[in-house]
């Protein structure tokens, strides 16, 4: 069956030159874009019953986007002055780059990763003498404090975000070709929102291990998969299956 219509399990792309827009354009598909989970902010009062006291800290481990907003917006709630001191240790030259949104990036001592957070490391350990704060969402991949064990450095996590299902209800009666997936918990929301989903026609494309593990769990069948070795990206991978089924290939 020809694909006419994607939706991908993400807020819509603020960069022009999206990948999906281009997409869209040349496989002549639509590309609707919907978050199935979105991020809210811990209050501050919870913080504090994490027994957190962020004067404490003398660095910040930074693992995305959303720890660092999570992070600032707690500092300023509790009226914390952010030392200029302040070592941040950012999982990837992105996070590090979006820091700059809250400090004067040459002023400030930045430590960056090159992306994942094994790679990041070693330069934590460089600075054992730190007392590290890892501010978090309630779903942590199991690697990173497992990691942060293994260094034996003075580390402390806590809650500063949680991720939450969205409310897809108005989308009941909408058909899709594709459903792309970045997470286990998009999949869990698509199951919270509609339990009696069945797959039938619709192909699901999925990006990593874990989410491609949580795709067989719920018996569904995983169509388009990324990364591979030919396909890096989710739109790639996209891009090849699209001309396969639309071309008759």
């Amino acid at each position: 069956m020809k694909v006419k219509t994607i939706l991908v399990s993400q807020p819509e792309p603020k960069i022009e030159n999206s990948p999906y827009f281009d997409l869209q354009e040349k496989q002549k598909v639509k590309v609707d874009f919907r978050p199935f989970i979105h991020v809210e902010g811990v209050s501050s009062k919870d913080i504090r019953q994490q027994k957190i006291d962020l004067s404490k800290f003398t660095a910040i481990i930074l693992t995305s986007r959303n720890s660092v907003d999570h992070f600032f917006r707690v500092a300023d709630e509790m009226r914390f002055k952010v030392p200029d001191s302040m070592k941040y240790f950012c999982q990837s030259e992105a996070v590090a780059y979006y820091l700059q949104k809250y400090v004067v990036y040459r002023k400030r001592k930045i430590y960056v990763g090159k992306r994942t957070f094994e790679e990041l490391s070693p330069l934590i350990k460089k600075y054992k003498d730190e007392s590290f704060l890892l501010p978090t969402t309630d779903k942590v991949k199991p690697i990173i404090p497992e990691t942060l064990d293994k260094l034996a450095v003075k580390w402390k996590q806590a809650t500063f975000y949680k991720t939450v299902i969205s409310d897809l209800s108005d989308l009941a009666n909408v058909y899709y070709d594709i459903l792309v997936f970045f997470s286990p918990s998009g999949i869990e929301s698509l199951f919270h929102n509609f339990p009696d989903f069945e797959q039938k026609n619709t192909r699901i494309a999925v990006f990593g291990n874990t989410t491609v593990k949580a795709v067989k769990e719920k018996g569904l069948r995983v169509d388009i998969s990324a990364p591979t070795p030919e396909t890096p990206s989710m739109t790639m991978a996209l891009k090849k299956y699209i001309d396969a089924v639309n071309k008759g290939k």
